[in-house]
């Protein structure tokens, strides 16, 4: 498997480019307000949430629900720690 930072983009102009919007979905506990929490844990580390784009949806048994939402970072730092932000919260099972 490769590193992730060694990881190019096959076409000039593809991959992720800095800085830019870029979305994430998390997938987590349903009784906990996700839909509040996610983009309140992305703007506790400086990132400009984009809260028109959030979205959820609940698993089929009720147990979990994805949020999906956009934000803005300006380096592949901040990407990495918005998802290892995400992944601390003992709510949230993963990250995409």
């Amino acid at each position: 498997m490769k590193d992730i930072d060694s990881i190019q983009a096959q076409q000039e102009g593809q991959g992720f480019q800095f800085p830019g919007e870029f979305e994430i979905t998390v997938m987590g506990n349903a009784s906990v307000d996700l839909p509040k929490h996610v983009p309140q844990i992305l703007e506790g580390i400086g990132l400009h949430v984009l809260h028109e784009t959030v979205k959820h949806r609940h698993s089929r048994e009720g147990k979990f629900l994805s949020v999906t939402v956009s934000f803005r970072c300006d380096s592949r730092e901040q990407y990495d720690l918005a998802h290892s932000t995400l992944r601390a919260d003992p709510d949230i099972r993963y990250t995409l």
